[in-house]
């Protein structure tokens, strides 16, 4: 692998993509190379921003023996098949959550990287978050001694924003290119629990529209019950204007708390002081314990921090998030789905 990356980008449709680009541009180990776009005023506009060139022909860039690796910012119904042709490609892939509407898809994805035997990962910028990570490592490390409760909160406000809704992102409301706004964001709290917890054996949940009328959902939650008998909450919505507690881990000898760890509870200033806060049972005179942990200057922050990490991996070949770990967070979040259709706890 070259010692300067070349990186292209397929497509500009998910946001996420400009704040890594943003990044790599700026790398020394790293170079933005080529993009295409079925979109083409929006490929255009971005290859420009970013001094790359740009092709309506996706096997261009694919062909492109300068990019060693493309990072797929499509609609999520479009993920398989770009991955399929990255990977017959041989280029190496960073992919946008989730992994894609269906496990037939995810399946196809798998099937694809494992055959080319290509470099692959997801985007999940919350197993790559200081306070994720310290909070894994205490619960790893029996800090709280057996878990019993988990409740995660991982929330945006979108949907009251009409450029979002009616703008260039508004496929984000398509039941077709995103199924629903649960489905495009529960992936990642489902993806954090299964990367701290394991594979959950069950689920009952409600998903519905509560506050809008302009998704397929806009809110929805998620009660996991696992082997051991622990249960876990998801809570996410899009449609929450502010907040502070994200995370809530209750075991039997203590507590982790955290505070700021998605969009709407790092965007109102000044910020609760601590991060993460940990009691222990036999610490009682020390009460909560700051953990140290920096709070996020702001969400943008966090998932711009995808790009270092994301070359870092590449280059070490090793990948943040594998084909097959993508897959759990997709089969959770559907599983959620036919529970609130059903009405009744689903297996996964």
């Amino acid at each position: 692998m070259a010692a300067k990356l070349g990186i292209g980008v397929l497509s500009w449709a998910h946001g996420h993509v400009n704040a890594y680009c943003n990044r790599i541009r700026d790398f020394d180990d790293a170079r933005l190379v080529a993009c295409w776009d079925d979109d083409v005023e929006r490929g255009r506009k971005s290859a420009e921003s970013f001094g790359m060139s740009f092709s309506p022909h996706l096997e261009d860039v694919l062909a492109n023996p300068e990019v060693d690796c493309v990072i797929i910012a499509s609609e999520t119904n479009k993920h398989a098949d770009l991955c399929v042709a990255a990977a017959e490609a041989g280029k190496a892939v960073l992919l946008q959550k989730p992994m894609a509407l269906t496990l037939l898809d995810c399946d196809r994805i798998i099937a694809a990287v494992e055959k080319a035997g290509i470099w692959f990962s997801l985007a999940f910028q919350m197993r790559l978050d200081p306070a994720n990570l310290h909070m894994k490592r205490l619960v790893e490390d029996g800090a709280v001694g057996r878990v019993g409760i988990v409740r995660r909160r991982h929330c945006i406000g979108v949907l009251f924003n009409d450029a979002f809704v009616n703008g260039p992102t508004r496929w984000h409301v398509s039941r077709e290119a995103n199924r629903g706004m649960w489905m495009d964001d529960a992936t990642h709290p489902c993806d954090w629990l299964y990367w701290m917890f394991g594979r959950p054996a069950s689920v009952i949940a409600e998903i519905d529209n509560v506050l809008t009328n302009v998704a397929p959902d806009d809110a929805g939650f998620a009660i996991f019950r696992y082997p051991d008998r622990m249960m876990a909450e998801i809570h996410n919505a899009s449609v929450t204007l502010a907040g502070e507690n994200t995370t809530e881990i209750y075991g039997d000898r203590g507590v982790i708390i955290q505070n700021h760890g998605d969009g709407p509870s790092c965007a109102v200033k000044p910020p609760h002081p601590i991060a993460v806060k940990l009691y222990q049972s036999d610490r009682t005179a020390l009460g909560w314990q700051d953990q140290g942990v920096a709070v996020a200057a702001n969400q943008g922050e966090r998932i711009a921090g995808v790009a270092r990490l994301f070359i870092d991996a590449l280059k070490a070949g090793s990948p943040m998030v594998s084909a097959r770990d993508g897959r759990v967070s997709v089969e959770m979040v559907l599983a959620a789905y036919e529970s609130a259709e059903t009405g009744r706890r689903a297996a996964l």
